[in-house]
């Protein structure tokens, strides 16, 4: 889920105005050594009362055709592969292109007409830090590099903290040593320079932490005054977690960090989506579900959005030999965590004829988290108000016996319901948050604490999968 309010697709390259590629081909995906989490299984039959619901189902045929199918255990080995095996999914960089051509080989073989839709995004300045004796394996290492410091390029050496940065925070010694420093916005280059004026191989940017449950993100610092002549060693923002990690490791004992940059430069983001045509024929009525599958800087977006992702997929899977009057299509979003780019750019393709087609657009943006006080399933609308797809939502809680759990209709943008909202298409995001606000999102939230481990429940996405499963058939039949 991107906080980003004001993103705009970037002007399409050449690449990126030919026309959608189908797809109907087997791609591989190296499946590293990640280890795996077990995870509770969901425990509950078709009548069974639902945990958090007030009372057992009312389920019609409809919506058992459904809920005897999906299956969060299902999804869940798709989760790996996005969050653990291909990680960190960057908008436009290697690590989201082969997130996309995993999810059109599983639309493939599901039988879906496939397509892969490019759209030029801008560059990207990451960094990799390592150690000799290793970092913490609980965590991702991924960070940001400065476009404005030094690139393609990887230094090591001693760690030293240095605190606010000042000059008497230093040691007689910093030549060649990577030095972890607090990150001051108004400071950061006075702060750079002094580094870099003491010899320090690398600087290594600490974020100012977040009032909980908020958690800082990894970033790319910019360096204005040094956008001619670059700075000449790497500078890197890591997250608060990793800070926390690496301030400890400092006070704990003297040790060794590597500091990988790389940067990315014309890239191109792709949407992946899936058809299959109705009995209505191919002008008939759209029902779209859908969700985002890249993340941000370090993260690698379990819950955001590789849960929303593997919702889509399994419902696929379910819904791909149910027959229904409408096209059903299911839309994965390159790009969103800049600006909702993907989502837009699709949309903006879209002539209004095809506009009016759309029933509903079904968003599903952090659907599965574990943390505990993420009780409610929240409806978000863009503009505030009710219209298809939240009220078939709420109708299909009504008969789980979960009203109890679910939001009203509640003003929100910020995912890429928004994007077909502002052109007058019924969509909203539907996703699990905390009881007070939508804004009461998770601490791992954007940072690399999300992963399966930490932040996924089963049985949440297998409530997510039956709430959006049986509202779409219901729109779609």
């Amino acid at each position: 889920m991107t906080t980003n309010h004001s993103g705009h697709p970037a002007s399409p390259s050449a690449d990126s105005s030919r026309s959608a590629v189908t797809r109907r081909r087997m791609l591989t995906v190296a499946l590293g050594g990640a280890a795996t989490v077990a995870l509770p299984a969901p425990a509950w039959a078709a009548t069974d009362q639902r945990p958090g619901a007030v009372r057992p189902p009312a389920l019609t045929p409809d919506d058992r055709k459904i809920i005897a199918q999906v299956s969060a255990e299902r999804a869940l080995s798709h989760l790996r592969v996005l969050s653990e095996d291909i990680g960190p999914r960057i908008g436009g960089t290697a690590s989201e292109r082969r997130a996309a051509d995993y999810i059109a080989r599983q639309l493939d073989h599901l039988g879906y007409d496939t397509q892969l839709q490019p759209f030029a995004v801008a560059d990207k300045f990451l960094a990799q830090l390592d150690s000799p004796t290793g970092l913490p394996a609980d965590l991702c290492w991924q960070v940001g590099a400065s476009p404005h410091a030094a690139l393609d390029t990887s230094v090591s050496g001693d760690v030293v903290d240095v605190g606010a940065g000042a000059p008497a925070n230093y040691p007689a010694e910093v030549t060649g040593r990577v030095v972890l420093v607090d990150y001051v916005a108004a400071q950061r280059e006075q702060l750079v320079a002094t580094a870099v004026a003491r010899g320090a191989a690398a600087v290594v940017f600490l974020p100012a932490d977040q009032a909980y449950p908020r958690s800082a993100s990894a970033f790319s610092p910019t360096l204005p005054g040094s956008a001619s002549s670059p700075v000449p060693i790497p500078v890197v923002g890591v997250a608060q977690v990793q800070k926390e990690r690496l301030r400890a490791m400092a006070a704990a004992g003297r040790y060794t960090l590597s500091v990988a940059t790389s940067a990315h430069r014309g890239l191109t983001s792709h949407n992946v989506i899936g058809e299959r045509v109705g009995r209505a024929g191919a002008d008939g009525p759209v029902v779209m579900v859908s969700a985002h599958y890249d993340s941000v800087i370090g993260a690698p977006g379990a819950n955001d959005d590789g849960s929303g992702t593997v919702l889509c997929l399994e419902l696929a899977r379910v819904l791909r030999a149910i027959p229904v009057d409408a096209t059903i299509r299911f839309a994965l979003w390159g790009s969103e965590e800049q600006g909702l780019i993907g989502s837009r750019y699709h949309v903006a393709q879209l002539p209004q004829a095809e506009r009016d087609r759309f029933l509903a657009v079904y968003q599903n943006d952090m659907v599965a988290t574990s943390w505990d006080p993420a009780t409610r399933y929240w409806l978000l609308s863009f503009t505030g108000q009710a219209n298809r797809a939240t009220d078939e939502v709420s109708a299909a809680a009504a008969r789980l016996g979960y009203d109890s759990r679910i939001s009203p209709v509640t003003l929100r943008g910020s995912s890429d319901h928004q994007s077909f909202q502002e052109v007058g298409i019924a969509s909203a995001n539907f996703s699990w948050r905390g009881e007070e606000t939508p804004a009461l999102l998770e601490p791992p939230y954007h940072t690399p604490a999300d992963t399966i481990a930490k932040n996924i429940s089963l049985e949440r996405l297998q409530v997510s999968l039956e709430l959006i499963g049986c509202a779409m058939y219901a729109t779609a039949r």
